[in-house]
């Protein structure tokens, strides 16, 4: 959703006096940052990833626009202590592009995708010591069986823990192959017929768990509002409900007048902070998915400081 993105955020660095900055949270290999500096020439970027290999791409891919573009390893929950090591006390524009990237899904040895054998890593930053494999042999059954349940929204969660547990005493499950057999063999033969790979819901949980995704979104999302000034925007995409949950709670609070229902006038310390800019959350074009089928699941949603906190 590029272009949907540069429409939105586009108003935010039109300011006088000064140089915009924009802080694109999930870099990735480039692609918005890329854009954004190209049309907005005195644009001045402040780029984080986790990732150090999509770091080192997106510094390739960027490096045209020399100090324009400040590129820095951090998780995105790390925001305000990047900010103010920066010295950058204010950012115009915010993206987050959430989720797994398309390079790490493709890299076998990353350990994400259930279509390649490759060890159960699913490290978004590979300095970090906790893998996929740490948790499904490691994880006692009912923390198991809790993080299908909540990160994967699987029905069949007790199931598939008891397997994974019932496998690992055999031998150390440390293969993405073998994890994915073992899913498909633990639901219903019905349920494996319909929805795609029976995997995907259980892939999606540990991922998670391991990367601390929502934990991270919760803590990450109320700083980037926080560093916006009045005019300053926000775009968010998620591609999976549980985080567009939260997108969707935390921005409608932001965007709601809390004066007391009693009181006849609206109350000046109690409008909205922000607005929010698009109805519910915005879904790709047909012809995106097309081209594009991983877009598919994407959900946008962008709002506007309105008036500083107080």
């Amino acid at each position: 959703m590029l272009d949907r993105v540069l429409e939105l955020l586009g108003p935010a660095v039109q300011v006088t006096g000064r140089e915009p900055v924009y802080l694109d949270a999930t870099l990735g290999l480039g692609g918005h940052a890329e854009a954004m500096l190209e049309a907005h020439p005195r644009l001045r970027l402040v780029g984080l990833d986790r990732d150090t290999t999509a770091l080192e791409r997106s510094a390739r891919r960027l490096a045209r626009f020399g100090d324009r573009a400040r590129l820095e390893h951090a998780v995105y929950d790390e925001l305000p202590d990047v900010l103010e090591r920066l010295g950058v006390p204010r950012v115009d524009a915010v993206l987050f592009d959430l989720g797994v990237s398309s390079p790490q899904l493709d890299e076998a040895e990353r350990g994400f995708a259930y279509s390649y054998d490759a060890p159960l890593d699913m490290r978004m930053d590979r300095t970090q010591s906790l893998t996929a494999a740490d948790v499904v042999n490691g994880y006692p059954p009912a923390e198991l069986a809790r993080i299908l349940r909540e990160y994967g929204e699987e029905r069949f969660a007790q199931r598939i823990a008891a397997a994974i547990v019932r496998e690992r005493e055999r031998a150390p499950l440390d293969s993405t192959r073998r994890l994915a057999d073992l899913v498909r063999t633990s639901i219903p033969a019905a349920t494996r017929r319909t929805g795609g790979n029976p995997a995907k819901r259980t892939f999606q949980a540990l991922r998670i768990e391991v990367n601390g995704e929502l934990d991270t979104w919760r803590r990450a999302l109320p700083a980037a509002l926080a560093a916006l000034p009045v005019g300053g925007r926000i775009v968010v995409l998620s591609y999976h409900s549980l985080e567009d949950r939260i997108t969707k709670q935390v921005l409608a609070a932001q965007a709601a007048d809390t004066t007391p229902p009693e009181l006849p006038v609206t109350l000046p310390e109690h409008r909205p902070r922000f607005r929010l800019l698009t109805r519910g959350a915005e879904l790709p074009s047909d012809e995106e998915t097309t081209t594009n089928p991983r877009a598919g699941s994407v959900r946008l949603r962008a709002a506007e400081r309105l008036r500083e906190a107080r």
